[in-house]
């Protein structure tokens, strides 16, 4: 390698102070080798490997492909804010370039909202937050921004509002400015923001909602019924409480029967009345028609 054993000795050093396990054998057969370390060394990346790798946790935090989790969003951001001025501009660049095909009923957020709500969870400090409601309504108001939840479809960023005194949970999408105030807060007693989200998005949403009590352990009962489209509880080792929002009785009615599984409905009456309303006339419509007899020869 054209180098002095001191050279050799020198940058060996430097890469067990970096953590990188080095291991090392005397004699005629011996020299150095690199070992798996018990900690995450630092990671040395040209131009082209630091983008890669920042487009790649990008699509992953956008995506949800990952699950639940904000593993590949917390990543992007640490390495956002450590990535030189040309390869940030050049990320900058693209993330305008790139388009995501969303869900037809679904708007995109962008990647550097998404970013910039991360920032303000990580941040620790009171934010003006600029929102528009599922109504178009746009209102600004202070909170305490604590947590980001991907439900799988999309990202919802839980925050506690100042005035009202509350959780709340926002669409990310629909937020359109978020702005620190340089005051820190100390949140007491925070909610869990994955609970929180599923019980927004089951029901919060909707005019109406149903409690039915459904004969299947509690995992059973969320592969039927999903967390975003209900919130659970267990009624015992074999049993599980479900409540379902619709847009009205009918509507809960119908989503009920297409579970295909016996239940039993809680509340409210209308929701229950509609239900039998519906299963009598699927009984009248397919039941037996008299049986024809053919005259004796």
């Amino acid at each position: 390698m054209a180098v002095t054993e001191r050279t050799v000795r020198r940058d060996v050093a430097r890469l067990r102070d970096l953590g990188y396990g080095v291991e090392s054998a005397p004699g005629p057969w011996g020299g150095y080798r690199l070992r798996t370390g018990k900690r995450l060394p630092p990671l040395i990346l040209d131009d082209e490997e630091a983008l890669a790798v920042a487009v790649g946790l990008r699509e992953a935090a956008l995506s949800g492909v990952l699950g639940g989790d904000q593993a590949a969003l917390s990543a992007l951001l640490k390495l956002r804010q450590v990535l030189p001025p040309r390869i940030a501009d050049r990320l900058g660049e693209m993330d305008a370039a790139f388009a995501h095909t969303p869900r037809p009923d679904e708007p995109q957020i962008t990647p550097a909202m998404l970013l910039e709500l991360a920032t303000a969870c990580r941040r620790g400090e009171r934010a003006h937050l600029s929102y528009r409601d599922r109504k178009g309504k746009a209102t600004t108001r202070d909170v305490d921004p604590y947590r980001l939840v991907h439900t799988g479809r999309r990202w919802y960023f839980v925050a506690r509002d100042v005035t009202r005194g509350e959780w709340r949970t926002f669409r990310a999408d629909r937020v359109a400015r978020i702005r620190p105030t340089g005051q820190a807060v100390e949140l007491l007693d925070p909610p869990d923001p994955v609970l929180l989200v599923s019980r927004s998005v089951a029901t919060g949403a909707y005019p109406l909602c149903a409690s039915v009590r459904l004969p299947l352990p509690m995992d059973q009962a969320l592969r039927l019924v999903p967390s975003t489209v209900g919130t659970h509880r267990p009624d015992g080792p074999d049993a599980t409480i479900v409540d379902i929002g619709g847009p009205d009785a009918d509507g809960l009615a119908r989503y009920l029967l297409s579970l295909a599984t016996p239940l039993r409905v809680l509340s409210p009456d209308e929701v229950r009345e509609a239900l039998l309303r519906r299963t009598r006339d699927l009984s009248a419509a397919n039941g037996a028609p008299p049986c024809s007899r053919r005259p004796p020869p």
